[in-house]
């Protein structure tokens, strides 16, 4: 049982480390077919996923072209919460 809960906290913080990367790079431009551009691509393929039904249900705010996507940091938090719901569960 440990060994599970060891593997799914390394994941989930592996998923954590994505979220982090994904926001960071989308701080910059970035141009099509850059080294930059591949490694966002990917990062949104994963992360996606559990982001999108997040923000169906928290939709960004603001506006005139400035906005704040609070999905992101409502799936950090349920995140942090799972991974140390499991680690108090492993002691």
């Amino acid at each position: 049982m440990h060994a599970i809960g060891f593997v799914l906290v390394t994941v989930l913080t592996l998923f954590v480390i994505c979220l982090f990367l994904r926001a960071i790079l989308s701080w910059f431009p970035i141009s099509y077919g850059s080294t930059a551009h591949r490694i966002n691509s990917i990062l949104v393929r994963i992360t996606e996923p559990v982001i999108a039904p997040v923000r169906r249900v928290i939709p960004p705010l603001g506006s005139g072209g400035v906005s704040i996507d609070l999905s992101f940091l409502v799936v950090v938090i349920v995140l942090f919460f799972v991974i140390n719901l499991i680690r108090a569960a492993l002691l």
